[in-house]
């Protein structure tokens, strides 16, 4: 046999032979050859010591497993044989996936991209996520989704038409298999070494894994090829034959003993266990062969044997802490059926193993994403979980488990009696709790419970009830809070954070996945074992916290999960099950303990909001708000007041309504007496807890969430409730409303009743654009008719996160309300009807009707009326709301008779006769006794004369009523209930623990005083009308008009409005009602009683009063001054902010329209004063200078380039505008003189600087001081001072720079003329001579210093390479160049932003804002002092002619630039900047007239180089024959033909032929000529309208050469339009053939020695769009699926974050150090290279684009948005997401106007970072 070392043909040969062999008639002896080779090529004495040796033995491997032939053909072979059904591709963390909910039957189910895109989903539910455990893909497993949705490839059933696999092809991996994988067992063994001190050393463990890493890597390309390998390898990983073989660690084999002996070692040391008194939750049945969990040892992990490979590579799965290429493998093979089934009960077995492992884990984090990942595979297949949970008690172990792992972290509870108690909760500071450890664990068992077989046998098992409920106890009122009375507490812990996570997770989604499955009849028996297990629960903790019957003063927990389970079952039984709710209720005793704990939440809540548990610090208060918010609602605070209204409703009602009132400790203030003591409150919180305890019952009386509401109700009334707080987004609305938690509940989010119900309470509001301001999203708003019939104040009470969404709710009513028309004032909380509650509740209407609710309701009123202190309007509206419940759900009526017959039975407190609200309410009270403090004024004085005249003397009460307490009423009614037995219903109350609670007559100092009172609640709520409406007798009784009102009660105007409308509305109620309660009604109006004249207040009632009052109009003012204050800022920003609006008048005051010539007058807004500009005190506009580089964007279409998404689009930037000229400019360079080439155009495409105002202007020395005190301002601003940048001090618009203003008037206002008297001659000569004048360099002044250093300011405002363009470095004719272009950049711009012509007419866009002016005077200023030798000044070559042609040639250098070759525009701004300003109109219209004459020539040889030779011949014919006519020099004709015979003298028209233009006609020749000049015309007239002011004209497009020509005085005033030719404008200064012939001559002489460059460097038709950004798709996922797996082409890596840049479509690594250059991230670099400084990115994975300015960044939003027009940020919700044009429009202008630093607000540095 070849050696191990055999070279690599070798290897190929002996694999072939021993497959031959192994075929053939030895074949044992063969397959014992090719064991022993297998042993040496694998041996691990080798050590996996290098890289080379496992190499080495995988190449082996490949070679044996293919039986010699090459690898490839091998693996191609295989993969014919696989039946593809499922696709079973595994990814992990931050892969892309998708999930349809409309094809998913398990909530888990997900689909790589491929699998998506290839199947039909469209119109689905669907989106997009970012996996976060890792997955796998569902596609073709019908147990997860519903076939429709599979993808094209796994739609085909297999098993039919796939080959049978030939025997010889997989015969050889059958043999080499199992030795492969027990080599890589024996590494894995051979590297764990038992940590010391439970510490294993990670570096290690990482070592060995990376070692190992091509062996699991050569595995997993295994399972890759399809099906029959994997049912190879599973045959290998699950036979336990082999595995027998292989590890019994017997023979002579040293290694393999050693190996043996440390796998047993560590099995060893995962046993698990734990001390015996906790296992007796004995599980008996043990399956005769599945000893998995036997709980009656000492450990349940002593059974952990392994029999097969697939079992001890889990182990050691475990054991490494789940590696991800391990895991990755273990679920390739998931497809195989036989392997599923195998490695599911596998995963079971050693289920206590990973809990235990996952506790010690360092990494816990990490490795729970690794469980889910494997979990969630096995246990979402119902069929599966339900095969495991029968043959490996899977819910047993789960939940021994889960009660294991939590009860090594519990602490005694404190709760109630601190020192006996017996009850144990989770500590929820341990990191267990606090790392969220235990998810993996408790997702899983929700993930099995949400399978009804699973659930059923769960439901139906009592010993795994009682274990559940103990387990749940756990969290039984875990992290206690205790009221601090005295310091603040210095440590805030934030433990809630975890009990709040542990409850919802551990406790109420298991139990709302129990839920789920308890919808119908036959599942009765399910509810009554949870309730009957859920009560021992509950009594055993009663028991274990000693509690009697008061709970302990001053603590809370918010956790009480047993009473939550109870609840929601009780529910359920009713809603779904028909239960009859008294059988599974317990006695009244048990009833009275259920109700103080979750009555004790409610009261803290009101003391929290009351501001008493302050110094427990903020967290105190997030518990209040977590308790209520929408995630945890329903699982909370929702199941409490059920369970409150559930013993509402079987309770005694005055024992009820008086322990409420106790535990809001406000029953001191329930008196009649003007003053008391509270013996438990201070006085300043008694207000808010007596509006708490009210708002309370209000809630508990109202809701019907539990009670009798359908599903569809339920989500209505929520969705109403927080769409009147505020309007909402979708995806807002979606997270808002309480949904079932359960997520397999089938209630998904986005259902149909969802978006059906959506529809109908609220319209949309698509997103509107203001310009400047923020960018809306698509909100929903509720409907008219929802604000008029469905606002419902109670549920947004009960939902409300923050307080202030209650004012929110109500100021939006109000503000409907006006609006319609319906109510002007300030309106009351409207009352709405109630849905008829369940007939198993109707119990709760009692609370309405007992007398001690009656009583507590007369005395409020009465104190209302009386003024006494402490009371609010809010107690007023809650009183008359419980009144209004009470009548409108009042029992059965008695008739009229019967009720005044029974006035004769008196009760027990003489307060009111019966228990019922109609007839109490007409029950006059006289006297009352109370017991008042000695100082109080009742009891010095008699009882006060008899104000009220008695009631009608059927309901006269002569009697007193006594002195009411409602402490020792509880008292008694527990007694009561308590013994059973009336006769001992008077004995003392038994001992109980701490008595907190003294009755109001134990304090001695109380005295007892008699009340004349005389009122009932009828004449009250009359007298309360009175006061309400500050008119006497204000109430008349509705009825008396219109008998009608009676009948039909529900009238439109009574249900919206203020107090009085309510009191109406309840009266009206009553009087229909009643009779006798109507006659009443009339009789106390008959009797018109002026309001009770109040008593003498004492001063310090008064004064809360007042302060109250006081307060209530400061209120007022303050909201009359902000809507002022807003209005008028709104005004202002409109002004300052709009970028398009052409007349903004902000506070500038440069004198443009002023036709006298006065000096311009200045304000300065920092120091206020006015004055001109002078040269020591300069005034200087506040300007922004930026680097620009959005001219050269501009392309040579109209249509915008697309973003690249495929690989064949590409975008080249050649045709850029910026590309042409720096083309351009090198080739003159190459050919011509340096600095003639740097005059001869402009630069500043890229990087040119762009000089815009806000328009205010400042003293240039108040500007430094200003300066000095930003720098020494610590605020943190979003702009660096050091950097000279501030904001302007009036409108805050951002600022750099200061331009200084020319001392004298403003603009030149010379005659307004077309023509001067002077003579082209005189004029030229002029000029010249004004050239000649040396700028003398001005005197030092303040100005031109100020001039010099903004000089300085804009030379470095763009990068060195975008001005340096000479060949000889810091030439003066580089900065004589970049002068001149920052004119002619910032007169482009402008011309870009009037949409590239000027058409439009008008003032210039920025109106007053523009800085042109100013900035010419610096530029001149500074141009003149470059003299321009005469000999070279352009302007002679333009008007004399030469008279020496010859000397050009003999000189040795470059020639200069030929005329024709030189750029006109440019030519125009060097003339008028080296001309001594100001410049007289005169010599602006010559200097024009000049270079006109330039152009023309220019386009006529233009011209002529795209004809076609004949037309030239033809042309030069026809000129020559008019040339002598007397119009010659103005006919274009003529001077075509000269210009075509001078050229043809050089080489010029000798070269290949360009592209021709036919231009037989005349029109066309003209247009041309038209087009050419035309972008020359806008320049100069732009430049006189800022030079000599005056308005730009406007005209139709076609007429735009004419009207500019004729405004820029080009044109003879008697030329009649309609024979117009542009020729006509031509005003030679000298005979136009001369001039033409010298300037064509230059490009003969050029062409002789150049011939192939003359044509390329004449001016071509420079007709350029308007800058664009790049096209985007209509759909956001075509860049997705384009971009997010691009490698970047710098660094050959898929970015972690992905950006497009969309200007020209580079592609970019955000942030990534990868492509970092010199600490520049490569987005910066790129929008420095790219933008001169501005970069807009489109982020890929967050679908918003980030904008880089300079230093700066900010992110600017999205332009994607979903269907309810939101944006998606970050993608979270993966929903689809299309363009937004109106946005993208947006964000274009912004670009071209330079705007982003105004308009967005957000900036911050980024350090060169991103």
């Amino acid at each position: 046999m070849a050696g191990a070392g055999a070279s690599g043909r070798d290897k190929w040969e002996t694999a072939k032979e021993l497959k031959k062999a192994l075929g053939g008639e030895g074949g044992s002896a063969a397959a014992d050859d090719l064991r022993t080779l297998l042993e040496r090529v694998l041996a691990p004495e080798a050590g996996p010591g290098g890289g080379e040796a496992a190499a080495e033995a995988l190449e082996w491997c490949r070679c044996l497993l293919s039986g010699g032939e090459p690898w490839d053909s091998f693996v191609q072979a295989v993969r014919a044989y696989d039946p593809a059904t499922l696709c079973g591709l595994v990814w992990t963390a931050n892969f892309v996936a998708y999930r349809c909910r409309t094809c998913g039957i398990s909530p888990c189910m997900s689909l790589c991209a491929e699998c998506f895109h290839q199947g039909e989903h469209a119109g689905h539910d669907y989106n997009m996520f970012r996996s976060q455990a890792g997955g796998a893909c569902d596609c073709g497993d019908s147990n997860v989704m519903r076939e429709a949705g599979f993808c094209k490839r796994h739609r085909i059933k297999s098993n039919s038409n796939v080959p049978c696999v030939p025997k010889d092809l997989l015969m050889m991996s059958e043999l080499v298999l199992p030795q492969f994988i027990f080599s890589l067992i024996q590494h894995l063994r051979e590297g764990y070494n038992e940590p010391a001190l439970d510490l294993p050393s990670e570096k290690d463990l990482h070592k060995i894994l990376q070692v190992l890493e091509p062996h699991v890597s050569f595995l997993e390309d295994l399972t890759k090829m399809g099906g029959a390998m994997r049912s190879v390898l599973t045959q290998v990983l699950t036979s336990q034959q082999f595995y027998k073989n292989l590890t019994s660690g017997v023979g002579e084999n040293a290694y393999a003993k050693k190996s043996h002996e440390k796998y047993l070692i560590a099995l060893k040391g995962s046993g698990l266990a734990f001390p015996e008194d906790k296992l007796a939750c004995g599980v008996q049945e043990q399956g005769a062969g599945t000893s998995t969990l036997a709980v009656q040892d000492q450990s349940i992990m002593d059974v952990l044997k392994h029999k097969c490979f697939l079992e001890e590579l889990l182990f050691w799965t475990i054991k490494y802490e789940f590696p991800q290429k391990m895991v990755t493998f273990l679920l390739n093979m998931l497809p195989d059926q036989d392997y599923k089934i195998a490695f599911t009960k596998t995963f079971v077995q050693h289920y206590a193993f990973i809990m235990k492992t996952l506790k010690k884990s360092h990494e816990s984090d990490t490795m729970s994403n690794r469980i889910v990942h494997i979990s969630v595979q096995l246990f979402s297949n119902e069929e599966l979980a339900r095969q495991v949970t029968e043959e490996c008690q899977l819910l047993e172990i789960m939940v021994t488990v889960l009660l294991y792992m939590m009860e090594s972290c519990l602490i005694k509870s404190e709760l109630q009696d601190e020192e006996n108690s017996l009850h144990v909760v989770v500590n929820c500071g341990e990191a267990l709790l606090k790392n969220n450890t235990y998810w993996p664990l408790v997702s899983d068992f929700i993930n099995i419970l949400s399978h009804q077989s699973v659930a059923k046998k769960f439901l139906d098992d009592h010993s795994l009830l009682v274990t559940w409920m103990n387990f749940v106890s756990f969290f039984q009122g875990m992290n206690l809070n205790k009221r601090e009375l005295n310091e603040h507490v210095e440590f805030e812990s934030q433990t809630y954070y975890a009990a709040f996570a542990a409850e919802l997770e551990a406790c109420a989604q298991p139990m709302w996945g129990l839920l789920s499955h308890c919808k119908v009849r036959e599942t009765q028996e399910y509810t009554r074992n949870v309730v009957r297990y859920c009560l021992e629960a509950l009594q055993d903790w009663f028991d274990a916290i000693n509690f009697v019957d008061e709970p302990a003063p001053n603590q809370v927990t918010f956790h009480l999960p047993l009473h939550r389970y109870f609840a929601m079952f009780l529910s359920k039984a009713v809603k779904c099950q028909e239960l009859d709710l008294d059988t599974i209720l317990p006695d009244q005793e048990m009833l009275m303990k259920l109700m103080i704990h979750p009555l004790q939440i409610q009261a803290s809540l009101s003391e929290i909001h009351s501001n008493m548990w302050v110094r427990n610090g903020l967290q105190i208060k997030g518990q209040a708000m977590t308790y209520v918010q929408s995630h945890f609602c329903n699982s909370m605070i929702d199941p409490d007041i059920y369970l409150l209204q559930v013993c509402a409703s079987r309770l005694d009602p005055d024992y009820f309504i008086s322990s409420v009132f106790e535990r809001f400790k406000v029953v001191d203030l329930l008196t009649m007496a003007s003053q008391h003591q509270n013996t438990v409150l201070d006085s300043e919180h008694e207000r808010s807890m007596l509006e708490g305890a009210l708002t309370f019952l209000v809630l508990l009386l109202s809701l019907r969430l539990h009670l009798g509401m359908t599903d569809d109700e339920i989500l209505r009334a929520e969705m109403v409730a927080q769409l009147c707080m505020n309007d909402r987004t979708h995806s807002s609305l979606l997270d808002l409303i309480p949904e079932n938690p359960n997520p397999k509940s089938g209630i998904i989010p986005g259902s149909l009743s969802f978006e059906s119900v959506l529809s109908s309470v609220a319209d949309f509001k698509a997103p509107v654009f203001e310009p400047g301001g923020s960018m809306q999203q698509g909100m929903y708003t509720p409907k008219a008719e929802v604000w008029d019939k469905e606002f419902d104040p109670v549920m947004v009470i009960l939902r409300t996160v923050y307080r202030r969404d209650v004012q929110s709710a109500m100021d939006r009513y109000t503000a409907f309300l006006k609006q319609s028309g319906k109510f002007p004032g300030n309106p009351w909380p409207p009352y709405k009807k109630r849905t008829p509650l369940h007939p198993s509740y109707k119990g709760l209407i009692k609370l309405l009707h007992c007398k001690t609710l009656h009583i507590v309701l007369f005395t409020l009123l009465y104190k209302m009326l009386m003024d006494h202190q402490n009371l609010s309007e809010h107690v007023l509206c809650m009183v008359l709301y419980l009144i209004e419940l009470g009548l409108e759900n009042s029992p059965e009526q008695e008739s009229d008779e019967e009720e005044s017959a029974g006035g004769q039975e008196r009760c027990h407190d003489s307060w009111f006769p019966g228990s019922n609200l109609v007839s109490n309410m007409r029950h006059f009270i006289n006297y009352v006794r109370v017991r008042v403090p000695e100082t109080a004024p009742e009891v010095k004085k008699e009882p006060p004369a008899s104000t009220s005249s008695d009631g009608l003397a059927s309901s006269q009460n002569s009697g007193t009523a006594q002195v009411f307490s409602l402490v020792a009423e509880r008292r008694k009614k527990f007694q009561e209930i308590i013994n059973r037995n009336t006769s001992e219903a008077n004995q003392v109350v038994r001992p109980k623990t701490s008595m907190k609670w003294s009755a109001p007559g134990a304090t001695p100092q109380l005295a007892t005083a008699i009340l004349e009172v005389k009122e009932s609640i009828l004449s009250l709520l009359i007298k309360l009308h009175h006061k309400l409406s500050g008119k006497q007798n204000s109430y008349y009784p509705p009825w008396l008009d219109d008998v009608d009102v009676l009948i039909h009660p529900e009238i439109p105007r009574y249900s919206h409005g203020d107090g009085m409308t309510a009191v109406e509305r309840i009266l009206l109620k009553a009087a229909v009602q009643s009779r006798l309660n109507k006659r009443i009604i009339e009789e106390i109006c008959r009797k018109v009683t002026p309001p009770v004249p109040p008593k003498k207040i004492s001063s310090a009632e008064k004064k809360t009063l007042d302060k109250e009052e006081r307060r209530q109009k400061a209120r007022e003012r303050q909201q009359k001054l902000l809507a002022e204050f807003a209005s008028r800022q709104k005004s202002f920003m409109e002004t300052a902010m709009d970028v398009e609006s052409p007349d903004a008048d902000t506070a500038m005051e440069v004198a443009t329209s002023e036709q006298h010539v006065s000096e311009a007058i200045y304000d300065c807004v920092i120091c206020g004063q006015s004055g001109p500009s002078t040269e020591d005190r300069p005034t200087g506009l506040v300007v922004l200078l930026q680097a620009s580089s959005v001219l050269g964007q501009c392309r040579n279409s109209t249509e915008p380039k697309k973003l690249p998404t495929t690989e064949e689009e590409q975008i080249y930037p050649w045709d850029t505008c910026a590309a042409l000229h720096d083309v351009r400019l090198t080739t003159l360079q190459r050919y011509f003189k340096d600095s003639s080439c740097l005059q001869a155009v402009s630069i500043g495409w890229e990087g040119g600087v762009y000089v815009q105002t806000c328009g205010h202007t400042l003293h240039i020395d108040c500007h430094k001081s200003y300066m000095e005190s930003l720098r020494n301002d610590q605020v943190l601003q979003g702009f660096s001072v050091d950097k000279g940048e501030f904001t302007c001090p009036l409108c805050r618009q951002f600022a750099n720079s200061v331009l200084p203003c020319y001392p004298g008037n403003n603009v030149e206002r010379g005659l307004w003329q077309s023509h001067s008297n002077k003579c082209m001659q005189d004029l030229v000569q002029e000029v010249e001579d004004l050239q000649e004048q040396l700028g003398t360099f001005p005197s030092e002044t303040n100005l031109s210093k100020e001039m010099e250093s903004v000089m300085k300011d804009i030379k470095s405002t763009t990068q060195k390479k975008y001005t340096d363009y000479s060949k000889s470095p810091g030439s003066p004719d580089n900065d004589f160049l970049f002068m001149y272009s920052v004119a002619r950049t910032n007169l482009e711009l402008e011309l870009v932003h009037r949409g590239g012509n000027l058409c439009s007419g008008g003032a210039s866009t920025a109106g007053k804002r523009s800085c042109l002016n100013q900035l010419f005077h610096v530029l001149a200023m500074h141009m003149r002092l470059y003299s321009i030798d005469s000999a070279y000044n352009p302007w002679r070559k333009l008007t004399q002619p030469m008279q020496d042609k010859n000397s050009e040639l003999v000189s040795e250098e470059l020639p200069e630039v030929p005329v024709l070759y030189r750029d006109v525009s440019s030519l125009l701004l060097i003339q008028i900047l080296t001309m001594p300003q100001p410049l007289h109109k005169e010599h602006f219209t010559c200097i024009i007239k000049v270079l006109f004459t330039l152009l023309y020539t220019q386009a006529l040889a233009a011209l002529s180089v795209k004809c076609s030779a004949e037309d030239r011949i033809a042309w030069k014919e026809s000129g020559a024959l008019k040339k002598n006519t007397s119009s010659g020099e103005k006919s274009w004709e003529v001077l075509l033909g000269h210009v075509i015979s001078e050229l043809s003298k050089g080489k010029i028209y000798e070269e290949g032929e360009t592209e021709e233009l036919t231009m037989v006609n005349r029109d066309s020749v003209e247009c041309y000529l038209q087009q050419f000049c035309l972008p020359f015309l806008r320049i100069t007239s732009l430049l006189q309208h800022h030079l000599f002011g005056g308005d730009l004209p406007s005209c139709q497009e076609d007429e735009e050469f004419t009207v500019l020509a004729n405004c820029l005085g080009l044109l003879p005033s008697f030329q009649s339009a309609h024979q117009f030719t542009s020729a006509s404008c031509l005003d030679w200064p000298v005979p136009a053939f001369d001039m033409i012939s010298q300037w064509c001559s230059e490009l003969a002489s050029f062409a002789d020695r150049h011939p192939d460059q003359v044509k390329a460097l004449l001016i071509q038709e420079p007709k350029w769009g308007l800058p664009r950004l790049l096209q985007l798709p209509e759909n956001y996922n075509t860049i997705f699926q384009y971009y997010h797996r691009k490698t970047c082409t710098v660094c050959t890596k898929v970015p972690k974050d992905p950006a497009v840049c969309l200007v020209c479509g580079t592609f970019v690594c955000l942030k990534g150090l990868c492509c970092k250059q010199q600490s520049y991230c490569e987005c910066v670099l790129h929008s420095q290279n790219c933008g001169a400084g501005t970069g807009i990115f489109l982020l890929i994975n967050a679908s918003v684009i980030i904008i880089i300015r300079g230093h700066r960044f900010c992110l600017w939003g999205s332009v994607y948005l979903d269907a309810h027009g939101e944006e998606d940020r970050d993608l979270r919700r993966g929903k689809p997401l299309y363009i937004c044009k109106e946005r993208y429009k947006v964000l274009e202008q912004q670009w071209v106007s330079h705007t982003f630093d105004h308009i967005n607000k957000r900036w911050g540095p980024h350090y060169n970072g991103l």
